[in-house]
């Protein structure tokens, strides 16, 4: 991403990879040493986090815009077709899944998703494997409702269809209630 696209202003809707959907709230400076760095203060929505992201750093950490309408529509191809992908070891997918999950990109996360819904129908995910199918939902849920500026039940509701087509079940959220 070139620097002009990384110049986010305050009241900006972004994500931060692994957290979610945040606004930045202030664009500060501080003195550490003799130089001033720049700094981004992000309101993560969910979690009420602040995360102060170095404005310099802002690429390198993933930090990136909601998605616009055009990549909605991919996420949601994504999600309609039916694909047999490969399961593996579970700590061999753990990880795979892990470092898709971190890349930011809301694409990736659905891929997430979607694999470990049809190995959910398949058969019992571990421990470690339902609180990384719950926070993919969550944040794909959560920066799709922002992006279409609509509630996330909506945004469920349009999951579930698009599942449906390959014959896959959106969980909800309580499945994931300990």
């Amino acid at each position: 991403m070139s620097s002009a696209e990384m110049n986010f202003h305050v009241g900006d809707k972004v994500v931060y990879p692994n957290h979610g959907v945040g606004v930045i709230e202030q664009i500060s400076s501080r003195s550490i040493g003799s130089t001033v760095e720049r700094f981004y203060l992000l309101h993560i929505k969910a979690s009420s986090l602040k995360v102060m992201v170095p404005c310099q750093n802002a690429g390198s950490v993933g930090l990136r815009r909601v998605v616009k309408n055009g990549e909605v529509q991919k996420v949601l191809d994504l999600l309609s077709i039916t694909d047999n992908g490969a399961n593996g070891d579970w700590k061999d997918r753990f990880k795979e899944n892990s470092d898709r999950m971190r890349t930011g990109s809301l694409l990736e996360v659905a891929g997430v998703l979607k694999s470990l819904i049809a190995l959910h129908q398949a058969k019992p995910l571990s421990f470690r494997e339902k609180k990384m199918l719950e926070r993919a939902r969550y944040l794909l849920v959560s920066e799709l409702a922002m992006a279409r500026n609509c509630d996330e039940t909506k945004v469920e509701e349009l999951l579930t269809l698009t599942l449906a087509k390959c014959n896959l079940r959106f969980p909800e959220a309580s499945e994931f209630q300990a």
